[in-house]
């Protein structure tokens, strides 16, 4: 009896043991909870300009993924990201642009109800880009996604807009910064892909203006926006491989003067800084439509509205056209901002003068002959 007692027993153990054995072998062969998307993921779309660090510059730089069965998603940001945060624009799906708070470290990006399981099915597209517009940096260390989710790839717009200016392209004053700016806007309407490369208080003329160590003239050319002279982990500039720039601009818009103005640049020195940039322009975009934006001025609440360099832009577009040059178009936007459309204190275009000007400008395409894909 004993010794049945014993067997009974021993069996009972090695049961357990067995039983034990299958859970542990099972824990061990179970799939990650979560999925990790490395920054040199080859899947991700990354436009604008980023640095070797993975780092964002200029206004709305960032990148876009596409992704099945996305269930979460978590935003990992390396430590040259702003202390304590940057406003990071993103957009889920269909979703509209909304704000959040990009810190270094873990950030859990909200999804939208809408994000019905037809649409996980077929793909989603995530956009998330530097939107503040007092600095324009985040880094990516990677993306954490729902175990079984899936990258697939993003295929870009071909259509391209490459914006050059200064603050009143940059999103400046607004709330959601670079994602409200009229450039941003004008590319939704396209669903174009968008460069913006601008920044607050900058001349054309390679000049200091305010704050600025250098113009566009210079800048433009370089990886950093302006703002690297006060970084102090990044405190120099590359030159930027505009290779990288894929799809290639398809179209080329500048509104650039206010502050060359403003510092004293003379008319003469206005023009011939404008016109070398401009054969530098077209060496890099051959082909491309250039569109050169007069100034839409200062507005005064007396109604009035005070231009700057009057008759130059057409003067320095006719002497590109003297050259051969025809895809070259002066875009005049005398009285598409009032008093009514700018913050007071800033003569700076509102939420609803930055869409006003988007509006104006894409009448103005449309009479040109392109006109933006059904909603």
């Amino acid at each position: 009896m004993m010794l049945a007692i014993s067997r009974i027993a021993t069996g009972a153990i090695l049961l357990a043991i067995s039983l034990t054995s299958s859970v542990f072998a099972v824990a061990s062969h179970a799939p990650p909870a979560t999925l990790t998307v490395k920054n040199n993921h080859p899947l991700i779309y990354y436009h604008g300009r980023w640095d070797s660090d993975v780092g964002t510059w200029w206004p709305g730089s960032g990148f876009k993924i596409k992704v099945k069965n996305l269930k979460s998603l978590t935003l990992n940001l390396g430590p040259k990201t702003p202390y304590p945060f940057n406003t990071l624009g993103v957009s889920i799906g269909d979703s509209e642009f909304f704000p959040i708070n990009g810190s270094a470290g873990a950030n859990t990006i909200p999804l939208p109800a809408s994000l019905a399981k037809a649409s996980r099915d077929q793909g989603t597209t995530v956009r998330i880009n530097a939107a503040g517009w007092q600095t324009y940096r985040m880094q990516l260390d990677n993306i954490t996604l729902n175990s079984d989710a899936l990258l697939v790839p993003y295929t870009p717009s071909k259509t391209v807009f490459q914006i050059i200016g200064d603050s009143f392209s940059s999103g400046y004053l607004m709330p959601f910064g670079a994602d409200q700016s009229w450039p941003f806007l004008v590319g939704e309407a396209f669903k174009a892909e968008h460069r913006i490369t601008a920044q607050a208080g900058a001349a054309l003329t390679d000049i200091v203006s305010y704050g600025n160590a250098h113009g566009l003239s210079y800048q433009f050319f370089k990886t950093e926006d302006t703002g690297y002279y006060y970084t102090t982990d990044h405190n120099y500039t590359t030159p930027w491989n505009f290779a990288r720039d894929q799809p290639p601009p398809t179209h080329v818009v500048i509104h650039i003067g206010a502050n060359d103005a403003a510092q004293g640049v003379s008319n003469d020195q206005f023009v011939q800084v404008y016109s070398d940039f401009l054969v530098r322009i077209r060496k890099l975009y051959p082909h491309q439509p250039i569109f050169m934006f007069t100034p839409w001025g200062w507005p005064s609440s007396d109604g009035n509205v005070y231009y700057y360099y009057q008759g130059l832009y057409q003067q320095i577009l006719d002497a590109r056209v003297a050259t051969g040059d025809k895809n070259i178009f002066l875009v005049d936007t005398t009285g598409w901002i009032t008093w009514d459309d700018v913050f007071p204190d800033s003569l700076h275009p509102t939420v609803a003068g930055q869409a006003k000007v988007a509006n104006n400008f894409l009448a103005f395409l449309k009479d040109w002959g392109m006109v933006p894909p059904p909603a």
